[in-house]
């Protein structure tokens, strides 16, 4: 039976998840899952989970969707191995990295999910935890999104952060760890130090929850001065951008927990946040700030650029370059170029101060003896003979003491040599390459590496294979050879007398027919053939092609037919206007060019003429706005013979230049052009008509006011307004001016105009009735509430009144029925939504004119039904 063990072990974890595509059912989403757990590199087998147990909770609401048994599927060892040599100690830096991966298909929701595995226990003595650490459990926890903002973020995957977790930090010393990440999505990251979060317990809830708690999570309670955002030192500080932290070291050793946040940013948007938690070790040890090369050498100039080797962060730098009797020869650069005068061996000196003040020194020698310059010189035939390999290294200063050779050669082993010179045989022909690796008596060493052919034969390469000649010429054929005998022989014997010599490299040859001249060279028993076809023409003709047309400015290329070999094109001036035997040429007017072809001595010649037409030419006038309903004659211009306008559908006359346009929404017409006179190409423009939709106005309802009582009025609509007449009005141009009128005038009409986009405009009229008899509240004397539209609201009717009191209804009973104290407002004839019997009603009504002055009526009205 296997029985879990509880010892304190853990040293945090992280979980990633990776979109792998759409899932089997419908509006879903498969991810691939994998959970990283660091233990304590002395962790027992029954330490280690061989599962886990991860929770999928609803986002939202933290409800627990899903429970998925993670298998371990693999595991990563981290255990430091290289050290700086000017380490005063090596601490041990090591961690067990247990990984349980697992496939998953969640239905995409709006709330998205929370993952989340627990364990129990941490290690003993953290630090900045403080005591009873190794009961301390943790949570490791990612969320998917889902839709942020009507956006949908099911298809991502969170960041993987790079495993560079065994970075040495000396206490109360600079230092930097990399907590960098990748974003497969491209996204942006931005890191900040977050607390740890706690999970799993020794008590009831058990040390491997299954299921998990669900969100939120409590923080581990850190001990002052340490939080989350300071795990371990003030000066200990999180690049947002990179991930790398750096700072100085506290000056307690021992382990820490430090968890990062990366936050996922898309165009902007927050959509996810990854936490990774470990235990970062502060040792008892320090770094050396100063280390050098043991010999740097340059022989290949006289400048050098240095650095120090060390990587223990330096706060100051002082070179000395070791130039005998200067003072100039130093840099404080950490990064220093120095240019030596002259060859010779030099001691070079680094001093370092570190950023905590403590000092150290480096020594180095320096050779300047540039000159040196390796190379290879190969000679042979092909694999049946040896190959011969020469050094021809150059060396200014002392003299080459050594050689490596190395012949390429896959099938042996023992394709090498010490020698200055030497000599390798291949068993076939191959592609390969060649090495020597060379040293001189001053300290130089460098290499060369030369791609190498071994032939199956000698090399031969002619300068043509096949070509023409006239009856009457001579040709002198080209070879190129490597070494050997050469021997051409032609396939016709009466050509045996007509070439000069056949056992040279580049005879001279006048066949009176077509021959082929067979070459042989033979070096040291390789054998290597060819041949080249010499054609033999009595005469040649050309034909410059039929005459053509093209459109000013075009380019045309000349189709010659002929088996010359070269070609001299000339215009009616007689200027030369090309040697090619199809010349591109673009005659701005009508031209004839002239054709001389040449084959050695034998030629012809002929002409064509190349006719010009100017393009055909379209404008049209600049984009333009209408009014709804409006029509305009569309403005147009061309030099062409045929023209064609698009769409035509609201058009009168499309197939005038000039047609009668009124569409109903804003149209791009299209006039294209084209030439029938030699340029069978066509132009177009477009014009714009910008259609301004009806407006809509509404200038409220007509009113009545008594005589000098101030009118509000209130038209709406989108432009500019005007009222006419303006008579009484204060400002004619605004939408809502306030009318003012006087004694004598019994009503007016007030037409309002409003304008908009391109002068379009739209008017609405209201009436003002004016009662002379000052403000006033009339009740109708009776009211037939019957639905059909008139009459149906008995409503007090005011002149002058700007408040209403109230308007109150009683039924024979004396029983209050209805009331009001808002204008227009009436009785339906209803009392607690049923109808009343129709009969006699007594009324109150009371309001308060413009000028402040009570108004009050009592009377009687009818309901008539």
């Amino acid at each position: 039976m296997l029985v879990q063990l509880n010892a304190a072990h853990l040293k945090g974890g992280w979980i990633q998840y990776e979109y792998l595509g759409d899932g089997s059912s419908a509006n879903s989403s498969r991810y691939r899952i994998t959970v990283r757990q660091y233990l304590d590199c002395s962790s027992r087998g029954g330490q280690r989970d061989a599962v886990v147990y991860m929770g999928i909770f609803n986002s939202l609401s933290s409800v627990l969707v899903n429970t998925v048994t993670i298998p371990l599927t693999g595991t990563d060892n981290l255990d430091k191995g290289t050290y700086d040599p000017c380490l005063s100690s090596r601490p041990r830096v090591c961690y067990i990295i247990d990984r349980y991966t697992t496939e998953v298909e969640l239905p995409n929701t709006i709330e998205g999910y929370t993952l989340t595995v627990q364990r129990c226990c941490r290690i003993d003595n953290i630090i900045n935890v403080g005591a009873n650490s190794d009961q301390i459990g943790v949570s490791y926890t990612n969320t998917i999104p889902g839709r942020i903002s009507s956006i949908n973020y099911q298809k991502n995957s969170s960041p993987v952060f790079a495993q560079r977790d065994t970075a040495i930090v000396c206490f109360n010393a600079p230092f930097t760890f990399d907590f960098g990440a990748t974003d497969a999505d491209g996204d942006s990251l931005s890191y900040s130090f977050c607390s740890g979060v706690i999970g799993g317990s020794t008590g009831p809830g058990g040390s491997q929850p299954n299921p998990p708690s669900p969100p939120p999570y409590a923080p581990v309670l850190y001990e002052a001065p340490f939080d989350g955002g300071v795990p371990m030192s003030p000066s200990v500080t999180i690049n947002p951008i990179t991930g790398l932290i750096s700072g100085t070291a506290p000056p307690i050793t021992g382990e820490y927990i430090v968890a990062v946040c990366a936050s996922e940013f898309r165009n902007g948007v927050k959509i996810g946040e990854t936490r990774k938690e470990i235990h970062i070790q502060v040792a008892d040890c320090s770094l050396s700030a100063a280390d050098l090369k043991p010999t740097y050498i340059s022989c290949n100039g006289y400048t050098l650029t240095f650095q120090n080797e060390s990587t223990g962060a330096a706060a100051n730098y002082l070179w000395d370059f070791g130039v005998t009797n200067s003072t100039t020869d130093i840099s404080t650069n950490p990064t220093p170029t120095y240019t030596y005068a002259d060859t010779g061996t030099y001691r070079l000196t680094l001093k370092v101060t570190n950023t905590g003040g403590c000092q150290d020194s480096a020594f180095a020698e320096v050779r300047i003896y540039p000159g040196f310059t390796p190379d290879i010189k190969i000679e042979g035939t092909c694999y049946l003979n040896e190959y011969n390999f020469k050094d021809a290294t150059f060396t200014r200063y002392g003299t080459v003491n050594s050689w490596k050779w190395n012949f390429g050669d896959n099938t042996s082993l023992a394709d090498t040599s010490l020698a200055k010179d030497s000599s390798w045989k291949y068993p076939a022909p191959t592609s390969t390459n060649i090495k020597l690796v060379v040293t001189n008596s001053k300290g130089c060493i460098d290499s060369i590496t030369k791609p190498f052919v071994v032939l199956d034969r000698p090399s031969l390469n002619l300068a043509f294979k096949d070509t023409l000649i006239c009856s009457i010429d001579t040709l002198p054929l080209l070879a190129n050879i490597g070494g050997g005998t050469i021997t051409w022989t032609p396939d016709i014997p009466s050509s045996l007398t007509r070439i000069s010599n056949r056992n040279i490299a580049n005879p001279l040859v006048y066949p009176i027919d077509t021959t082929r001249y067979i070459v042989t060279l033979n070096n040291n028993g390789c054998i290597n053939q060819d041949t080249v076809t010499v054609n033999v023409l009595d005469f040649i003709s050309v034909d410059a092609g039929p005459a053509a047309s093209i459109c000013r400015t075009d380019t045309i290329q000349l189709q010659t037919v002929s088996d010359a070999l070269s070609y001299l094109w000339t215009n009616r001036a007689g200027t030369t206007v090309s040697r090619d035997k199809f010349p591109k040429l673009a005659p701005l007017q009508n031209e004839t060019y002239y054709v001389s072809a040449n084959l050695g001595y034998c030629q012809a010649s002929d002409s064509v003429r190349i006719n010009v037409a100017p393009y055909p030419a379209v404008r049209l006038g600049p984009d333009t706005v209408i009014c709804f309903g409006s029509r305009l004659n569309l403005p147009a211009s061309m030099v062409g013979a045929s023209f064609q306008w698009s769409p035509t559908n609201s058009m009168i006359n499309s197939n005038t230049l000039n047609p009668l346009a009124g569409p109903s929404r804003t149209t791009a017409y299209t006039l294209t052009v084209s030439d029938t006179l030699g340029c069978n190409k066509s132009v177009t423009d477009t014009i714009i008509v910008r259609v301004v939709q009806p407006l809509t106005i509404n200038a409220g309802r007509d009113t009545i006011a008594a005589p000098d009582q101030p009118i509000q009025l209130r038209a709406t609509g989108a432009g500019q307004f005007n009222w006419s007449p303006s008579t009484g009005l204060n400002n004619s141009t605004i939408a809502n001016p306030i009318a003012t009128l006087p004694t004598g005038i019994d009503s007016i009409t007030y037409t309002v105009r409003l304008t908009g986009e391109g002068g379009c405009f739209a008017e609405d009229q209201m009436t003002i009735r004016v009662f002379t008899d000052g403000p006033q509240i009339f009740v109708p004397s009776g009211f037939t509430p019957n639905g059909d539209g008139r009459n149906d609201i008995l409503r007090p009717v005011t002149v002058g009144v700007t408040r209403l009191n109230y308007f109150v209804i009683f039924n024979r009973w004396g029983q209050r029925i209805f009331t009001t104290n808002q204008l227009n407002s009436g009785w339906d004839g209803t009392f607690n939504g049923e109808p009343q019997p129709a009969g006699t009603y007594v009324f109150q009504v009371e309001g308060i004119d413009y000028l402040g002055k009570r108004i009050y009526k009592k009377g009687t009205a009818v309901l008539i039904r």
